[in-house]
């Protein structure tokens, strides 16, 4: 019996003894605070539970808003206060943590980290971003294919006209319709052509969303193995076989995009959208490609697909998240609707469209958008960053080789930066002459060196989708509005959201 007592406490009083050294010599390092206790192998991975920003936010708020954190095999940094989150963006330590941490997502969708978002901090990044900013999403450019969005808008209209007038008060579920919306969007801006709507085949659309849900059946498997390497042999070990099927599926895609553009400039295209399309204007491929034809050991097509691809992500999947959350919030705050709509008829009238130039002149439907991206930021947990070298953060010591993780999201709801930070309340982004005023409490498309450069282009397409279609439809709820996150690296809604809209009559007046 004494025995069988001395093998039952022996392992506590082990993990009590290793957890108790831990804890004193991160203190004796001058590390940031550590929740205790640290257990062997999983570190702080049983804090954790989903959605992964909510649990990361009750830590903070217990422990303190810079974090010494073990994540299995991984140490992180994990910041949740504006003015720690600016001392490692900006300032001091914006190029020690310019770098991203070798992941798995970054090792198969991001080229072995050679993309924009995987790519380290050095030329080839710059050059990069150079790219994005000067020749992709510059202001000249999104100019000149502001016509993409006019038409594509004026399409998301028409067909919800047509549906609600062949059945009126249907129950639609807006997902889909605001995904093929955003999505047409950038492949129209990257390619030439459209993947979804009338007369449009379906084939290279379905690739598509196959690609889009097995990255998101395979993500959290991702992070698992990402901070639990011996995973891989419980459970786990088909893994790295997913991504490399994912990513052969998404470099083949691009692949053919490529060379269909090749194809339209020799004139052998038998695409005729993408014929008409290239007589107007240069899609983003072409432009990539004439770089090409000038440093071809450059801008090879590696280089190029890895760019769209970037672009392509990420100027659809999470601004079909944030204009799906404004709906709900919309729908939820009837009051706040019939506010929007007011002062886009007083602006706009009834006898066209929103366009592009009105959403700038339209300061409560850009307050509505900035508002949601408080409350719901697609990505609550920003990308994250890495350490090239030892730092001090909030004066504690940051070895090199740390993940940093900032959560967005619990700055924006943390009742020390906002007032009443859990209420839907535009009203309160009033005074604030565009977003950066407002500093480093407002973090949707992050900051610094490794912010997102499609930030414009996102902001236009969001006021655009949800300013025609609070201008052109009367939209009623359909019971209450389940309002719980989904899991996963961005955060959906648990739930598709589901309304019933009307076109207003005087809609025709701009649709005939």
């Amino acid at each position: 019996m004494e025995i069988q007592l001395c093998f039952f406490i022996s392992p506590i009083i082990l993990l009590a003894l290793y957890s108790i050294t831990l804890h004193w010599v991160n203190k004796l390092r001058n590390l940031p605070p550590s929740p205790f206790p640290t257990l062997p192998f999983i570190g702080h991975i049983y804090l954790l539970k989903q959605p992964f920003h909510r649990s990361l936010s009750e830590v903070s708020r217990r422990y303190g808003p810079a974090l010494f954190l073990r994540l299995g095999s991984r140490s992180v940094l994990l910041i949740s206060s504006p003015s720690l989150a600016e001392e490692c963006l900006t300032r001091k330590n914006d190029l020690i943590f310019a770098n991203r941490p070798k992941l798995l997502n970054g090792r198969y969708f991001g080229y072995n980290y050679t993309s924009l978002s995987w790519s380290p901090y050095g030329e080839h990044w710059r050059n990069l971003r150079r790219i994005s900013a000067v020749e992709l999403l510059s202001a000249q450019r999104m100019q000149m294919l502001s016509c993409i969005q006019a038409d594509e808008t004026q399409t998301l209209v028409r067909k919800l006209f047509h549906v609600t007038r062949e059945e009126p008060d249907k129950v639609l579920e807006v997902k889909s319709t605001i995904f093929e919306f955003m999505f047409n969007i950038v492949t129209r801006m990257i390619t030439g052509k459209r993947y979804y709507g009338k007369d449009v085949e379906k084939k290279e659309a379905k690739i598509l969303e196959e690609i889009v849900s097995e990255t998101s059946k395979v993500a959290l498997e991702t992070n698992v193995v990402d901070f639990l390497p011996m995973m891989r042999w419980f459970g786990y070990k088909d893994v790295e076989k997913k991504l490399i099927s994912i990513h052969e599926k998404r470099d083949k895609f691009m692949q053919n995009v490529i060379e269909e553009q090749r194809r339209a400039r020799s004139g052998e295209s038998e695409d005729a959208a993408i014929k008409s399309y290239s007589k107007k204007m240069k899609t983003m491929v072409e432009v990539l490609l004439d770089l090409q034809a000038s440093e071809p050991q450059y801008y090879t097509d590696q280089t190029i697909k890895n760019l769209l691809l970037v672009l392509l992500q990420g100027g659809s999947s999470t601004s079909t998240i944030a204009l799906e959350w404004a709906f709900s919030l919309l729908l939820d705050n009837p009051q706040t609707l019939k506010k929007a709509q007011a002062e886009i008829d007083a602006h706009v009238g009834y006898n066209r469209l929103i366009t592009e130039a009105d959403v700038a002149e339209l300061p409560y439907l850009r307050h509505i958008i900035l508002e949601t991206l408080r409350l719901h930021p697609p990505a609550s947990i920003l990308q994250p960053h890495f350490s090239s070298a030892e730092c001090a953060v909030g004066g504690f010591r940051v070895p090199a080789g740390t993940i940093l993780l900032v959560n967005a999201w619990e700055i924006h709801h943390n009742p020390k930066t906002w007032a009443d930070p859990e209420k839907f309340r535009p009203e309160r982004f009033e005074g604030f002459d565009g977003k950066r005023d407002l500093g480093f409490k407002f973090l949707p498309f992050g900051s610094g060196r490794r912010a997102c450069p499609g930030e414009n282009l996102a902001l236009t397409n969001l006021g655009l989708g949800l300013g025609s279609l609070i201008q052109c439809f009367d939209w009623e709820k359909v019971g209450a509005i389940d309002m719980r996150e989904g899991a996963g690296t961005t955060t959906p809604r648990l739930q598709p959201l589901t309304t019933i809209c009307n076109p207003r009559p005087f809609i025709l007046n701009f649709l005939s």
